[in-house]
């Protein structure tokens, strides 16, 4: 394995030299990497443009709408304002996450598909064909696994990136 010496000479603080294996750099690279950055950078952007596109039309209603569509315009609203807010927070650090922005962001996505699943069985249940009610909850079904596969891959990358840190910290004490 390569590893690279840093902290020798005099910028370290105490001048011991520290080996980082490549596959350590390798990672945290992809976790600060500009197109890292640009993903968050449009997700946060698609969740404002969305929340700021479902405000101003709910605001230009001209008669007061439903109380059922009135929950679904400040459902949809609540799940754009919450991806901004994860992309500010992961734009807004200066340092790796240790991928806890992914679990965050799969979070998000399992709940708003759970969430949107649910609510689109029971409405095709009660408006729609059972066929209708049955596509709908197979899509979403897929939608869900799908958000479910990424928090498990999510949990599994910051579970190695801390198992990784770790390392590093006792590599760190017994110098």
């Amino acid at each position: 394995m390569n590893e690279r010496t840093y902290g020798s000479g005099s910028g370290s603080g105490n001048g011991a030299g520290r080996e980082v294996p490549e596959s350590l750099e390798r990672m945290l690279a992809a976790e600060v990497s500009l197109p890292s950055r640009m993903r968050h950078l449009a997700v946060g952007l698609a969740g404002l443009c969305g929340a700021g596109l479902i405000t101003v039309l709910w605001a230009t209603e001209p008669e007061t709408l439903p109380v059922r569509t009135q929950a679904a315009f400040g459902g949809l609203i609540t799940v754009g304002l919450a991806w901004a807010a994860f992309a500010a927070r992961a734009l807004g650090r200066r340092r790796p996450l240790y991928a806890q922005d992914r679990v965050v962001g799969a979070g998000l996505a399992l709940t708003a598909t759970a969430t949107t699943t649910v609510a689109g069985i029971a409405l095709a249940a009660v408006r729609a064909t059972p066929a209708a009610a049955l596509s709908t909850g197979l899509t979403g079904a897929l939608l869900t696994a799908v958000a479910g596969a990424a928090m498990v891959r999510a949990r599994g990358r910051r579970r190695e990136l801390l198992r990784v840190r770790g390392e590093l910290e006792g590599m760190r004490e017994g110098v």
